[in-house]
This record gives structure tokens, C-alpha cells and sequence, in this order.
């Protein structure tokens, strides 16, 4: 591997996705001094083959993200654990694998707080969280910081029309569903492969249009967006310079993305969050992450869309 700042040995991770490949890229990220090569290798849903990549890396890379699909799932200190993904990684062995939760947990809340800081965003505005059981930090931050959030797990996970307004509605819907959900084929609960290229589909748009912040999941986002968000906010990741055209023209005024923006992309938490355990050696279980990731000074990305004139 080739020479890395500061002499450190360059890092190699690779983020082995179920969403479609389409939108595999490579970019370099310096995180602590030290240059990271990552990889993002799309499966287009295909789970065997996802399993057989992730097989194929076990020990041949310093860590490997989980993208399109959660290990587990954590709310309110409860951890789910989600039966296909342990599938897909029961072979790897030797290499640590990451969905991005530390990320999730320790640095998203983080980005909201700065945003508010910059006076970006405004407890007064509202809130849609297109899906706030993957994302329960961000989802968290927002109710304690005063904002009116909706979070939209049944409307745009299982397509039934009933907003979660409170943070004690959204712990109360995971214990009673969560335990049951894990164990649902995840094909059916999130779009992968070619469904993340379909044409958009605004059947509930009037949601999008009562908010004034769009927070969450981007194929989510994506799997529903309406012909206009005109001076919105945008809080999300793993969008590509394609993505970032269609909320332009849809009128967004601000795209925060929760990762760094290389090379015109930004990954998603799995691929950023591989970069730190490479870097560290910090653990999945490990209970020093908030302290790690904070001393990393990991930059979250910010596009000013349409400025406001």
C-alpha cells in the first residue's frame, strides 16, 4: 500500500452495499492523519451475493460497512438484531463489519446541534423523518431540541398512513414491532437494488410539504420525493452528484449530508464509520465511541443548493 500522511500505512475498507451498483464509487479520506481508500460495491439486491463478498474480504481488508441494510437496530438503549444481516456476515471471521450505528448514534446528533449553532436550522420548523428507527439519535436530538418532528416509519416503511409525533410514540412502536420486524425478510421493508432507481413516487407528498427540514434515509427520501421541495432543508447522506441535481431542481435550498462530501459523493455511515475502525481499532462493542469519533473532528457536508437571494 502506498505511503499515507504522516507515514502512517495507508488503510483499505470496503463497503459491501444491497443497493444497486449503479452507484459504486472510490474516493480517499484522511481521517487522523491517516489516508483511507474506500470502496463502495453495490449488489442490486442480490443477498448471496452480497454474503459472498463479504466472505471474499474477510481478512483481506482493515474493515469492511454493511450498506442497505442495519445489523441491529437501536432505540431508546434496546438493540434489535436484524436476522438477515447476521446472515449475510456470519462467514466473516477476521474483519470487523460496521452499519454505521456508532456513526449514527455519536455524530448525527452532533451535526444537528451544529446546525442549529449556525442558525441553519430553527426549533420552530417542522420535521420529517422519513424513518426514525434507524436513525433514533438524529430522531432524538430533534424531539429534545423543541422541534415538531414527524417520523415517518409506518407511512413510508409498510405504507400505512400514521404519523409518530412524539419520542414516546417511537419507543413505544419499537417495542411492540421491532421484535417482529427483524425477523421479516428486509426485502420487503427497505428498497435495494434496482428499486433504488425508480421513478419517484409523491403519494405522500403532502408530507413533504408541511415540513420544513427532510432528515433521514435517502432512498427513502428518494423512493418518494415530491415535483417540489422549494427552500427546504435536506439532512441525509450517501447521495450522489445525480441526487444532488434532482434536489436542486426540485428547489432544496440546503443539503446537509451527515458524512463528508468526496470526490462529489457523499458515502453512507457504514463506509465512513469502516474508515474510523480502521484508523483505531475501535470495536463495534466498544463503549469509547463518542470520545473517538469526536476526537476524529469528522466534517459533515453542506451545499447551499439554492441560496436564499
Amino acid at each position: 500500500m502506498m505511503s499515507a500522511v504522516g507515514g502512517a500505512r495507508a488503510r483499505r475498507v470496503v463497503g459491501v452495499s444491497l443497493g444497486s451498483s449503479r452507484r459504486d464509487h472510490q474516493a480517499t479520506l484522511v481521517l487522523d492523519g491517516v489516508q483511507v481508500s474506500i470502496q463502495r460495491r453495490g449488489t442490486d439486491g442480490d443477498l448471496e451475493r452480497a454474503r459472498e463478498r463479504l466472505t471474499e474480504l474477510d481478512g483481506q481488508v482493515d474493515a469492511i460497512g454493511l450498506g442497505g441494510i442495519d445489523r441491529w437496530l437501536v432505540v431508546d438503549g434496546a438493540r434489535y438484531t436484524v436476522r438477515d444481516a447476521q446472515w449475510l456476515v456470519a462467514n466473516v471471521k477476521t474483519t470487523p463489519v460496521v452499519d454505521g450505528r456508532g456513526l449514527k448514534e455519536c455524530f448525527e446528533p452532533r451535526v444537528i446541534r451544529d446546525l442549529l449553532a449556525q442558525g441553519q436550522i430553527d426549533p420552530s420548523q417542522r420535521v420529517l423523518m422519513v424513518s426514525a428507527l434507524d436513525r433514533f439519535g438524529m430522531a432524538e436530538s430533534f424531539y429534545a431540541l423543541g422541534f415538531p418532528t414527524v417520523a415517518g416509519d409506518l407511512i413510508f416503511g409498510v405504507g400505512l398512513d400514521m404519523p409518530i409525533l412524539s419520542r414516546r410514540e417511537l419507543v413505544d412502536l419499537a417495542r411492540r414491532l421491532l421484535p417482529q420486524v427483524v425477523n421479516r425478510p428486509f426485502t420487503e421493508l427497505y428498497p435495494v437494488g434496482e428499486a433504488q432507481n425508480r421513478d419517484p413516487d409523491p403519494r405522500y407528498e403532502r408530507y413533504f410539504d408541511e415540513a420544513e427540514i427532510i432528515a433521514g434515509d435517502f432512498h427513502l427520501i428518494r423512493k418518494y420525493l415530491p415535483p417540489t421541495l422549494a427552500g427546504k432543508v435536506v439532512v441525509t447522506n450517501t447521495t450522489t452528484a445525480d441526487d444532488v441535481e434532482q434536489l436542486r431542481r426540485r428547489g432544496v435550498r440546503l443539503l446537509v449530508t451527515t458524512t463528508p462530501v468526496l470526490e462529489g459523493r457523499s458515502f453512507g455511515t457504514n463506509v465512513v464509520e469502516a474508515a474510523v475502525v480502521a484508523v483505531t481499532g475501535i470495536t463495534p462493542e466498544d463503549s469509547r465511541w463518542q470520545p473517538t469519533v469526536d476526537g476524529l473532528k469528522i466534517e459533515f457536508g453542506q451545499l447551499n443548493l439554492n441560496p436564499v437571494q
